[in-house]
């Protein structure tokens, strides 16, 4: 289903845009995926389920391999329907960018991450551009998903294209469609999730609609790939800047012995106008920690100050630094201190039930902790290894089994990603001294655990200790 169109004119398409919609609509066209991570695989199983034969390409031999021997390496796509489409012929996937003459279509899903100046990597994409550019033929669909900033398709991909002399609009076709996935969601996937399309040209809105009304229940066309682009940022940006307020919201009620999660909680019973969101130890995963800092970027470049996007990315990057000191508050409460200290660190993902990694707040806290002197030991399921290069405090490290035995010769057991897999009555039970991130445990797990953003009791007596 298609939600709207930008314009109620249907655009006149050249041969070459006649030929391939011709051949989306017969589902006779090939398409092609660069990039098999979490968002371009999905997506590849979603075209082949829809009738499609598809070619993933990606400069990792090992996901490649993968596909090829039928096995799933995400979560979110069964092992079962890549051996079926692998079987069917209708799933292929290679390291080699020549597969591109052969394709009718392509959607580039590459990482887009932030350098250390916070300004936006575009290397991904212009690799992926480049590679495509010199196998790129007439009637062509080209579909930029990767997360970026307004006018990275008419500033940096159309005139890349337009370099073999083949011109976009008429001899070949370029959109942005954001990716909106949401990994572990068991509601929306990739085919019930409404895809926004922008086009360059009329022509490219409709030839890209086409492409995704075989594999996604509802298209809304935008009037511009500067819009699309602009979409994705202001979905993110919002979840942002409101868990910016939520965790300045837990900052404060810790100062003045509220519990923020039962503010919350009471907040949310009001049906209209307020839209809960949960304080926690920082903003992690592959959009929302970088998607303000490219809108906000891309602000500056147009002589624009974005102070309340900026601040919420203060006050979210200030929140493993609060959770540190939570710990020490903590260990003072034992007499002991951060530095010397064995600290259990329970989930690394960057959200419960996955085991994407990605600007994990779990990887800044253990950090933190690790420059303030602490043992850092780690349990989850999801993540069996953490290597020295995936994380600052450059160890290498290893899951362990959570049992009482574990749990018992720590001195601090911190959750910071809410597994279900955790046993949590046992890591009441068995740990000495706990710090939650993330309300698992809820308000009267006792007095050796500590919960951000609300009075501790164990805290409170002491106090009263000190004073009597």
């Amino acid at each position: 289903m298609t939600r709207h169109q930008p314009s109620a004119d249907v655009p006149e398409l050249s041969a070459a845009g006649t030929a391939l919609l011709e051949r989306l609509e017969r589902r006779t066209a090939r398409a092609g995926v660069v990039g098999l991570g979490y968002v371009g695989l999905p997506l590849a199983v979603e075209f082949g389920r829809a009738g499609l034969r598809v070619t993933g390409i990606d400069v990792d031999q090992r996901k490649v391999d993968a596909i090829q021997a039928g096995q799933s390496y995400i979560p979110d796509v069964a092992t079962a329907d890549v051996q079926t489409l692998r079987e069917s012929g209708q799933l292929d996937a290679t390291s080699d960018f020549a597969v591109v003459r052969e394709l009718d279509t392509i959607n580039i899903c590459v990482p887009t991450p932030l350098r250390k100046t916070k300004d936006p990597d575009m290397s991904f994409v212009v690799a992926a551009a480049e590679r495509i550019t010199q196998h790129l033929h007439p009637g062509m669909l080209v579909v930029l998903e990767s997360t970026t900033y307004p006018g990275t398709t008419a500033e940096l991909l159309r005139p890349m294209l337009e370099t073999t002399g083949l011109r976009v609009g008429s001899d070949v076709f370029l959109a942005f469609s954001p990716e909106r996935v949401d990994p572990a969601n068991t509601t929306y996937n990739t085919r019930n999730t409404p895809k926004v399309v922008g086009g360059m040209t009329p022509a490219c809105v409709r030839i890209a609609t086409a492409l995704y009304a075989h594999a996604v229940d509802t298209i809304v066309p935008v009037s511009s790939t500067q819009v699309a682009e602009m979409v994705k940022l202001l979905e993110n940006t919002f979840r942002a800047v409101n868990i910016g307020l939520v965790n300045e919201l837990a900052l404060m009620c810790d100062r003045m012995g509220i519990d923020v999660w039962e503010v919350v909680d009471a907040a949310r019973t009001k049906p209209f106008g307020f839209m809960p969101f949960y304080p926690g130890p920082g903003l992690g995963g592959h959009c929302i920690p970088i998607d303000p800092f490219y809108l906000s970027w891309k602000a500056k470049e147009a002589g624009f100050e974005a102070r309340f996007i900026e601040l919420a990315g203060h006050i979210n990057g200030s929140m493993p630094h609060y959770v540190a000191d939570k710990v020490a508050d903590a260990l003072n409460t034992h007499r002991k201190a951060v530095n010397g200290s064995s600290i259990l660190v329970l989930g690394i993902a960057y959200k419960k039930n996955i085991d994407d990694i990605r600007e994990s707040p779990a990887l800044d806290v253990m950090h933190v902790l690790h420059a303030r002197g602490a043992r850092i030991v780690y349990a989850d399921p999801h993540a069996p290894t953490l290597r020295a290069e995936d994380w600052p405090g450059r160890l290498d490290l290893t899951s362990v089994a959570l049992n009482a035995a574990e749990l018992a010769r720590h001195d601090c057991i911190v959750i910071l990603t809410d597994h279900r897999e955790f046993d949590y009555d046992l890591v009441v039970e068995a740990g000495p001294l706990i710090v939650d991130t993330r309300n698992a445990l809820g308000a009267h797990a006792g007095a050796h655990v500590f919960r951000l953003g609300a009075p501790s009791e164990g805290r409170m007596r002491t106090g009263r200790e000190a004073a009597a």
